[in-house]
């Protein structure tokens, strides 16, 4: 077993606290932007239109987070709704983030869309790509602190957390549940990062970060310890399933879209794979199809 004594906070200073999870927050925003940045210039657009989009995408984040946690935890607020402000007591929602985010960055799209030269394809897959490395370093933040509570368990790779200030069960060998969410979006981002150089319909890569996130995160809360929403899910597992009812035709519109785009744009003499083939070359590595 491994055992975690680390002090949820990183730096303490009287009233003042520097937490863990806050600095990897911290983090994961500048390495989502970073790498969203990347794949805009990698489509031959500007990489401010990332940059400039934090502007919305990241307070309306916060919201989200910390509304869906609200409303998953109303019975602790509705005795005390001023507490639903007070942010530094800690409860957000990772998935509420997601959707905040996503609800953010169109609010920045639509409103420049004028000076914008990008498709909301290429910003969609972008945007996606930045937040699944975001989380992947934001839930370092969480391995440390232990704050969401998982399952026991007797395995060689099980956690105890042992310093007294951890928001974990002390002392209980549990399920490390927010390591393998963190392994799985490894695993998806570097799919997805494959698919990207070899999927010219754009948006395609977008959706499909949206279903594989849900499915890790319904996969990954068989291991944590909440309590249900609703039909036997806890409310993460919920939302996963929401968003794969969603993504999946979105998907299907997308590609199909694409695909006819793809092949209207092509000579008689010139079929859609050789299009596409034709796209694959490095000269032409920046192109894409604007959907």
């Amino acid at each position: 077993m491994i055992r975690i004594n680390l002090d949820p906070n990183l730096i303490e200073i009287g009233n003042f606290a520097v937490a863990w999870h806050g600095v990897f927050t911290a983090v994961g925003i500048l390495a989502g932007a970073w790498i969203a940045a990347r794949v805009m210039k990698g489509f031959g657009q500007s990489e401010d239109v990332i940059y400039d989009g934090l502007i919305w995408a990241v307070p309306i984040a916060i919201i989200g987070a910390r509304i869906l946690h609200v409303i998953g935890n109303w019975e602790s607020f509705r005795g005390n709704l001023m507490r639903i402000f007070f942010l530094t007591e800690g409860g957000i929602a990772v998935w509420g983030a997601v959707l905040g985010g996503i609800v953010g960055g169109l609010i920045y799209f639509a409103r420049n869309r004028h000076r914008i030269s990008a498709t909301l394809g290429q910003f969609a897959d972008a945007c996606g790509l930045g937040l699944l490395l975001g989380m992947i370093f934001g839930r370092v933040g969480d391995i440390v602190n232990g704050e969401h509570l998982a399952t026991p368990s007797n395995l060689p790779w099980s956690v105890t957390y042992t310093h007294p200030e951890t928001l974990g069960e002390r002392g209980l060998s549990v399920h490390p549940a927010v390591v393998y969410e963190m392994l799985w979006n490894i695993g998806a981002l570097t799919l997805l990062l494959w698919l990207l150089r070899r999927i010219h319909v754009r948006g395609v890569v977008f959706w499909l970060f949206l279903i594989l996130y849900s499915v890790g995160r319904i996969w990954t809360h068989e291991f944590r310890k909440e309590d249900v929403a609703a039909f036997g899910l806890q409310e993460a597992q919920l939302v996963g399933v929401l968003t794969i009812l969603v993504s999946v035709p979105a998907l299907l519109w997308v590609w199909r879209r694409g695909i006819s785009r793809l092949g209207s744009a092509s000579s008689p003499a010139t079929t859609v794979s050789q299009r596409i083939d034709e796209r694959s070359r490095p000269e032409l590595a920046g192109g894409d199809t604007r959907s």
